[in-house]
């Protein structure tokens, strides 16, 4: 964990649960990790892996029913988010923290321009007349790089490609200077070309404003270039935190050993990759103990793996990771580093 004056989001066991007529899914369990000034935090793991909740938990946006925040804390710039009245949190969410959601076709309004969505974003969080918010709306979209914004603000969102979506839909997020964006799967569905536009118009706008970013993400390639620090979430809860150079460099969990020993490497001789064996638990029926036990070469052979929980605990400085083996793991997998 970084250190707490440093921070400008802190997440402590945060838990949000649904009821459902199935029963109860336990969606994200006792999360903790920390989002530094001007950093940028990459959130990974599989779908449905309780990334995504995260960052609505984040930003007061489970509905109950069936959702609920039932534990945990969570505090941006010092001011605790779980106990904002609602008045506050409508303040703090697109003024301080703005989300850019997974696909920009469902986000945006189809009956209405982008031009006119981006000004609706300005006028209800910054209080500008409707000039001044239309000034800002073409201003947001030349800087996003929308060619012609003048024109391309009267357009709708079907009249634009997916990356020009994309990028509207960043503009709209941004248009008010927040000091946290939440980004989730922000490259979905866009060919590589597009992706390398965005991620980089993310990267600047950061370096421009001192941004905070949290990118949700379960491409390992997105993380390697733009991350600084990555949490590592596997049913539900937080199986890794570290540097982004130290979790590459020497990952600690074996459920992340496993994601990075699964991604091609150039000029690799062997021509299968290697895989994860196993299912993702149903999150209704969570094992017992380490959630990855069952898919563990270690965990599904060890009792105590099978029996209880692992607590997030610091390795090595600023390296967290939620296993019992961790220090001697590697060694028992004759893992080279």
């Amino acid at each position: 964990m970084n250190e707490k004056n440093n921070n400008l989001l802190s997440i402590r066991h945060l838990t949000t649960h649904f009821h459902t007529e199935q029963g109860l899914v336990r969606a994200v369990q006792d999360v903790s990790f920390d989002i530094p000034r001007g950093k940028t935090l990459a959130v990974v793991g599989e779908s449905g892996c309780g990334k995504s909740v995260t960052a609505l938990s984040v930003m007061r946006l489970i509905p109950w029913p069936p959702g609920k925040i039932v534990e945990g804390e969570i505090m941006f710039k010092g001011e605790s988010l779980l106990k904002a009245s609602e008045s506050r949190m409508r303040q703090i969410r697109g003024n301080d923290i703005a989300m850019i959601f997974q696909e920009p076709m469902t986000s945006l309004n189809p009956v209405f321009t982008v031009g006119n969505q981006i000004v609706e974003a300005v006028k209800l969080h910054q209080k500008k007349s409707g000039s001044q918010a239309w000034d800002i709306a073409v201003d947001m979209m030349r800087k996003v790089g929308i060619a012609d914004p003048d024109r391309r603000v009267h357009e709708y969102p079907h009249q634009m490609s997916g990356g020009m979506r994309q990028r509207v839909m960043i503009a709209m997020a941004l248009c008010c200077s927040p000091s946290l964006l939440i980004a989730d799967e922000p490259t979905t569905a866009l060919d590589v070309t597009i992706q390398a536009q965005i991620l980089e118009l993310l990267r600047r706008m950061q370096e421009q404003s001192g941004m905070s970013i949290m990118l949700i993400t379960h491409d390992l390639g997105v993380v390697a270039e733009n991350a600084d620090d990555i949490a590592v979430m596997y049913a539900s809860w937080v199986a890794e935190t570290a540097s982004a150079k130290d979790l590459f460099d020497k990952p600690l969990h074996p459920y992340t050993h496993g994601l990075l020993r699964s991604l091609p490497r150039l000029g690799a001789k062997k021509h299968r990759l290697d895989v994860i064996g196993g299912t993702v638990p149903n999150p209704l029926h969570f094992p017992s103990g380490c959630k990855f036990h069952p898919r563990c070469p270690i965990g599904c052979k060890d009792a105590h793996c099978r029996t209880a929980e692992p607590p997030l605990r610091e390795v090595t400085p600023g390296h967290c990771v939620a296993c019992w083996h961790a220090e001697g793991y590697r060694e028992m997998l004759n893992v080279k580093s």
